[in-house]
């Protein structure tokens, strides 16, 4: 059994940043633990035709890395995950990495004041725990009867099977978020058939994707200020964006860029009624695409809107008992977000696994930290998630918040740091109360934003430069130090 200073869950954007963050304040002992064989996270493994990021590729990378080379406004998948490998080169980290090393527990041992982690790779011991686990990490899979009976294909979106040739089969999508969006299209010419099973459809906007030019790259490289300034740029465009979501009012401007976008490329009024959402926008994520509603207006495309009964042998029934043959079926369902199956691994200081002590609703501290649970640190953790901009900007936050832990904690002499109930309790309310009359709460649909009590444990109520600025500083008052006894 190996021990380290920390221990870092995911090799993904957030537990890559914490590693360089841990790195640059000269701190060598951690080992990042991940259960694939390659780093990346969602990056990695979401490899389906067409998956591009939905944010500026300025905005959506390390402020403290930079990319002169982007391709694209708006990079593709490839792109993002070969930035994340050429980081991980720059700051030494392959050496810290632990590949196939799936966690598979990790227990608060209060006589030591350590963690005690069971992995895939053997067991280690940590100081301090930071869960990078990410929220779109463990795909959601549809509770349709005889879907596991289907004797064709099958596979989710996250995990494409690049065996299964497409070209001339009756496939199915099941889904119409971000994901089958992005990848209808580019699947649609090669079908002979396609249904398209849609639940609830989303607001489409206009995308702005454009190639980067040499000269944009060369004015990047040469002088970095400039490639800051557009980051700033695009950033702040992003927060002025968000307000009319966080108090929605009818026909505001984005409602109307989409209406007006839908009105333009689809000229068949029946058709422009059923892609028409009847839910605020912002309501669910807001999708982003200028190839989407063509496609799905070719002459090999159908879209379902019946709800689906069942999987029956090599057809999908729906609510009217109508059946489609088909030979491959693609779930495009999005992800387990506020379920969290890694929180039944973890146990603290009770004796509670963290599945529990989230019951029925996930909260913590500023997204970071849970009471109960000492010298663990979330990123990305309730509440931080966001749905106008780039999620490193919470990210880089949460890095510098949790440095200043490990600060004070060293400073203090002190084995281990827990968050106050009462302080965790205050901020959960607070977040609560401010999401109340948004369009993430109040927006008329059923998103995965919410639990399954209803509540919004995912997104954070705004504007993102509030929250940057309240974890600029650690504050101490919020938690209570500890000494393990001699």
């Amino acid at each position: 059994m190996t021990h380290h200073r920390v221990v870092i869950i995911g090799s993904g954007f957030s537990g890559l940043g914490m590693a360089i963050r841990l790195k640059q304040a000269g701190i060598e002992d951690f080992v990042i633990l991940e259960r694939a064989g390659d780093l990346g996270g969602t990056w990695r493994d979401n490899t389906y035709p067409g998956c591009q990021c939905d944010v500026e590729s300025n905005l959506y990378s390390y402020s403290f890395a930079p990319r002169a080379t982007w391709s694209r406004t708006y990079a593709p998948q490839a792109e993002i995950w070969d930035y994340l490998r050429e980081c991980a080169r720059k700051f030494a980290l392959e050496k810290h990495i632990r590949y196939q090393h799936e966690v598979q527990s990790a227990t608060w041992d209060d006589a030591a004041a350590r963690w005690r982690i069971e992995t895939a790779g053997g067991p280690f011991t940590a100081g301090v725990l930071v869960a990078a686990t990410g929220p779109l990490s463990e795909p959601s899979i549809p509770a349709i009867p005889g879907l596991n009976e289907f004797p064709g294909p099958r596979f989710h979106s996250a995990a494409w099977d690049h065996g299964v040739d497409l070209a001339g089969k009756r496939v199915a999508v099941i889904g119409t978020g971000a994901s089958a969006v992005q990848f209808v299209p580019r699947i649609q010419p090669e079908a002979a058939r396609l249904y398209l099973f849609q639940r609830t459809p989303p607001w489409v906007l206009p995308h702005r994707d454009r190639p980067v030019r040499g000269l944009a790259r060369a004015l990047y490289r040469t002088v970095p200020a400039w490639q800051r300034v557009v980051r700033s740029f695009v950033y702040w465009s992003r927060e002025l964006f968000v307000r009319p979501f966080m108090r929605p009012r009818p026909n505001s401007l984005p409602e109307r860029l989409a209406r007006t976008h839908l009105e333009r490329q689809v000229a068949d009024p029946g058709l422009r009624a059923r892609l028409a959402p009847s839910y605020a926008i912002g309501c669910k994520r807001i999708l982003i695409s200028n190839v989407y509603y063509p496609a799905i207006q070719q002459p090999n495309v159908e879209l379902v809107t019946d709800d689906i009964r069942e999987v029956r042998g090599r057809a999908i029934v729906t609510g009217d008992g109508h059946e489609r043959e088909v030979d491959v079926i693609i779930l495009a369902t999005g992800f387990r977000v506020t379920e969290m199956p890694f929180a039944s691994r973890v146990t603290g200081r009770d004796g509670k696994s963290l599945a529990d002590r989230w019951r029925p609703s996930p909260s913590a501290y500023r997204g970071v930290a849970v009471a109960g649970f000492p010298n663990l640190f979330f990123l990305l953790g309730p509440n931080t998630g966001l749905g106008h901009t780039s999620v490193l900007v919470m990210v880089e936050a949460q890095l510098r918040y949790v440095m200043g832990s490990l600060r004070h904690l060293e400073r203090s002499g002190m084995s281990a740091i827990e968050v106050r109930r009462e302080a965790q309790d205050g901020f959960d309310a607070e977040v609560q109360s401010r999401l109340r009359d948004t369009v993430w709460n109040a927006g008329g649909c059923r998103s995965w934003y919410l639990d399954s009590t209803g509540r919004n444990t995912t997104i954070w109520p705004g504007m993102t430069w509030p929250y940057v600025n309240m974890l600029r500083r650690f504050d101490p008052a919020a938690y209570h130090l500890s000494q393990r006894p001699a």
